[in-house]
């Protein structure tokens, strides 16, 4: 039985040393029946972004000098690992996943959110592959899973942002316990899915290696799920914007869920429900100082950790204001009307504000989500917008904290409750 998830993320495998460093957290826990969720190298998603952007925009010249960038950051990795000792097989593993990659590439008349799926997911597997053939020359024995054939969309029409289809990937999860052989470190790529003929793969949104880790320890009834940053645990805020920033050592579901709504980027926003709902205790811990104490996540704390406040900052927002051009209430039929064509567009907002005459939401920045809310409500709506925000968040304001991250900022719109204190600012 598969008892513990084990999270790695980019900066945790971005070159040789960092990888060779998982390798050794992972032998500490080799013998306690893991799996292994493991993200794109570094930024290798933003360069594969940059990569598929340049062969749709200028006919694939470009792409390919992008490419050939992702494919040195990659082999300067493997060359740090294994020396001129890499196994021919693996090389042809790995030139075989760039191959498919390229092939993708070229496909550049289907929508931009398929493509994007069908050609990021190669971070993850080249990653993969790269660190189970690392993890066997160190003789920890290891089973690689490819995650689009276990996470399964509930459709075949959402990319970039699929749901899973839980029924279906529980099926294919559980088995895993069946097939699980003692001492085998099951090893798969987070962020990624693929849909149930087999046949496309999907995202489940940025970021979202750590909802993946959810997804498999709910479906596998595991114990527990530690997520592996380069900080000792959950903090207050930012280390690089705040000064004197606190480790929260111990919050409930609950508050962890409103840290990520809010835009803590240490946690991703799906990732709680699914622990939440089995009990499965979530973890924190810095694999920097793995003998640190991790925060914990989990339902046995029984009240909001209030004494500390929390600094949460989104950056690149943008800022729509609608009105009725009739001059007509905000009322429930205006609002059901934005929010459907939002819902359709997948535009999450993040600070909602009313009036009598006006709608004003933030969103993180999209071009062509932005330009398809206009063309859909500007015949009925006045559309004002601000791009290039930020989203400023203080949980438990009442606490005190620094705000001197407001200081020289216009505030274009402020709203507060009880618990929550928010600013859109230049």
């Amino acid at each position: 039985m598969i008892q513990k998830i084990h999270k790695f993320g980019g900066a945790s495998v971005k070159d040789a040393d960092a990888v060779r460093n998982l390798a050794q957290i992972v032998g500490q826990h080799k013998d306690e029946d893991i799996l292994l969720v493991v993200s794109a190298m570094g930024k290798t998603t933003n360069m594969l972004e940059k990569v598929l952007a340049d062969f749709r925009e200028h006919n694939g010249n470009l792409g390919m000098e992008a490419l050939h960038e992702v494919i040195a950051y990659h082999d300067g990795i493997i060359n740090g690992l294994f020396g001129d000792d890499a196994n021919p097989e693996f090389g042809e593993n790995i030139a075989g996943l760039f191959i498919e990659l390229w092939e993708k590439l070229q496909k550049t008349d289907a929508p931009y959110d398929y493509q994007y799926d069908q050609t990021v997911c190669y971070g993850e597997l080249i990653s993969t592959s790269i660190i189970h053939e690392y993890l066997s020359k160190c003789d920890i024995p290891t089973r690689w899973l490819d995650a689009r054939k276990y996470v399964i969309a509930e459709d075949d029409t959402h990319f970039r942002a699929a749901n899973p289809d839980w029924d279906e990937t529980r099926l294919r999860i559980s088995k895993l316990n069946d097939e699980h052989i003692r001492g085998l470190v099951c090893l798969t790529q987070g962020f990624i899915g693929g849909t149930a003929d087999g046949k496309h793969s999907v995202t489940l949104g940025r970021e979202g290696s750590d909802f993946t880790a959810a997804i498999f320890a709910n479906c596998l009834d595991a114990n527990e799920v530690t997520i592996w940053k380069d900080v000792d645990g959950l903090l207050n805020a930012d280390p690089k914007r705040f000064a004197d920033t606190v480790k929260i050592p111990h919050i409930p579901y609950s508050e962890a869920i409103e840290l990520a709504f809010y835009g803590a980027t240490i946690i991703h926003p799906k990732t709680i429900k699914p622990l939440q709902n089995k009990g499965i205790t979530l973890k924190v811990q810095s694999f920097l100082n793995p003998d640190h104490e991790p925060t914990v996540i989990d339902g046995n704390h029984k009240k909001n950790d209030e004494s500390i406040p929390s600094f949460i900052i989104k950056d690149n927002q943008t800022l729509v204001s609608i009105s009725p051009r009739d001059y007509s209430f905000m009322d429930e039929h205006n609002l059901k009307t934005i929010f459907e064509v939002c819902a359709d567009l997948n535009i999450h907002a993040n600070m909602i504000q009313t009036s009598a005459l006006m709608l004003s939401f933030c969103f993180d920045s999209d071009s062509n989500k932005l330009k398809h809310l206009m063309e859909q409500l500007s015949e009925s709506f006045s559309i004002k917008y601000n791009d290039g925000l930020q989203l400023f968040t203080i949980r438990h304001y009442g606490k005190g904290g620094d705000m001197s991250f407001l200081e020289g900022r216009r505030v274009l719109v402020q709203q507060q409750s009880r618990s929550t204190m928010q600013f859109v600012i230049r």
